[in-house]
């Protein structure tokens, strides 16, 4: 039986289209260069079942991970930039980023024709507020929450993008026990999953996201009001002097789940 998915999902994905391909290289778990700015910071944020958060923008169906550039306020801060476009482009609180590696831009779209480093990082998504359009640039994205594996083939990422999705499966379930091993668009990636390459551990949270999809589906859509309680706790942030030096590692904080 394939992937079984709500009449509103499946509608939703029936208008999804893929950016085309830049071909950045992927620096999995090197630390940025120095003199080589980085400029973009986008993220894996992962709900305590495992799926991440991926947005569709209905206009044109363009699918993304959370984040965007950097900018002044973030003081060169790749994790803080990470928490305030979640926040703007998903109302999505998250802690913890943890930085995974760096896309090489050498045609520097995003620094004005320089080279420039993007930055992935993952982080543990904690909450959601209702939907809002982002106010930096009017777009009012549609948040779903999808297997890994799915996420790699809604975004047209391909091998390097499977990589990527690897590196932050590999981060959340060291850190934050997300039971996420799988990355095939096949299978659910579910705390109780068959045959779930990561060890049985105790669970990072005291009760699973209620969003989890039923046995069979892989997606879900978070609703207008917040699928869990918001968080007011600070989100943990990463320098660039860290990102750098390679030694950007951070504990989650999950103080306020009940």
């Amino acid at each position: 039986m394939g992937i079984e998915y709500s009449p509103e999902i499946s509608e939703l994905l029936g208008r999804v289209r893929r950016r085309p391909n830049a071909g950045w290289p992927w620096r999995p778990a090197e630390a940025v260069p120095a003199g080589l700015p980085v400029k973009q910071s986008w993220g894996w944020l992962f709900a305590p079942d495992g799926r991440v958060l991926t947005l569709v923008n209905p206009r044109d169906g363009v699918v993304s991970l959370p984040g965007g550039s950097l900018e002044p306020e973030d003081a060169g801060d790749p994790g803080r930039a990470l928490a305030r476009e979640a926040a703007e482009e998903a109302q999505a609180l998250i802690a913890g980023p943890v930085y995974l590696g760096y896309l090489y831009d050498r045609v520097g779209s995003a620094n004005g024709g320089h080279e420039c480093a993007r930055v992935r990082m993952a982080a543990a998504l904690l909450g959601a507020g209702p939907s809002a359009p982002d106010p930096a640039s009017g777009r009012h994205y549609r948040r779903l929450l999808v297997a890994p594996g799915l996420a790699v083939e809604l975004l047209g990422w391909g091998l390097p993008g499977l990589r990527q999705a690897r590196a932050a499966v590999a981060a959340a379930a060291a850190r934050w026990g997300c039971r996420c091993g799988r990355t095939r668009r096949s299978r659910s990636c579910r705390p109780q999953a068959a045959g779930c390459a990561e060890p049985r551990r105790a669970p990072a949270v005291p009760r699973p996201f209620p969003g989890r999809p039923p046995p069979g589906r892989s997606g879900g859509l978070i609703g207008r009001q917040a699928p869990f309680p918001m968080v007011r706790s600070p989100t943990d942030g990463i320098s660039a002097a860290q990102v750098r030096g390679g030694s950007a590692r951070v504990a989650p904080r999950w103080g306020g789940i009940p």
